[in-house]
């Protein structure tokens, strides 16, 4: 598993994915917010299996 996500892309991931569970614990958002597990695990793995597909790189190239 190479890293594809970094930077930016991978802290909106982690607080989109933390901010989707926490209102699913809540009630606030119904069952759906779960979702959030998936952008926490790619954020927090540094790979999306998505981008791979995709050829999408955001981490930053190392010489």
């Amino acid at each position: 598993m190479k890293s594809n996500v970094g930077g930016i892309d991978k802290i909106a991931r982690i607080v989109v994915g933390a901010l989707l569970i926490l209102l699913a614990l809540t009630g606030a958002i119904g069952a759906w917010g779960w979702i959030g597990v998936l952008p926490l695990a790619t954020g927090l793995f540094n790979f999306c299996p998505a981008y791979s597909l995709f050829g999408i790189n955001t981490c930053k190239l190392k010489k």
